[in-house]
């Protein structure tokens, strides 16, 4: 078997501070959404997919693609937004099986009630404490992990 690949010092420190910083950031973004809008962070990302889809609607297999998240994690979220009266389902007449997951009225009112604050927050966290030329290489760097990632899935 062969030796594993260590990381060296730089690449630790890339690693750890990847580890804590999404970690941390993650957890204040839970607890500032939780507080101002009584949504998880996955509840909200869900509202903010639907909202962007054309007609408020997605299937759920599309949905959980743009999320990264299981499927039965999507219709866990899915089932309490929809005991909020956040998001409705509808079945897709195209396909027996395919299921919608729609954006209602309530839901609409939630996320422009819940958005300023989540912005607030995601540039208090981090757009505003990198430079321009940080956040170019963030986005670049993190972009071709995802789409690496992706295209590894398929």
């Amino acid at each position: 078997m062969d030796e594993p690949r260590w990381l060296d010092e730089r690449e630790m420190a890339a690693w750890r501070g990847f580890v804590a910083a999404s970690n941390l950031i993650e957890r204040r973004l839970e607890q500032q959404l939780k507080e101002s809008a009584g949504l998880s962070h996955t509840q909200y990302e869900i509202l903010v997919q639907l909202s962007a889809a054309p007609d408020g609607a997605l299937r759920m297999t599309d949905l959980a693609d743009r999320l990264v998240t299981s499927k039965s994690g999507l219709t866990y979220q899915v089932t309490q937004l929809e005991k909020s009266g956040l998001v409705g389902r509808r079945s897709c007449p195209s396909d027996v099986r395919g299921v919608f997951a729609e954006i209602t009225d309530q839901g609409w009112r939630v996320l422009r009630e819940a958005a300023p604050g989540h912005v607030a927050t995601v540039r208090e966290v981090l757009i505003d404490v990198l430079t321009p030329e940080q956040l170019v290489v963030l986005a670049e760097s993190l972009g071709t992990v995802s789409d690496r990632l992706r295209a590894a899935e398929k």
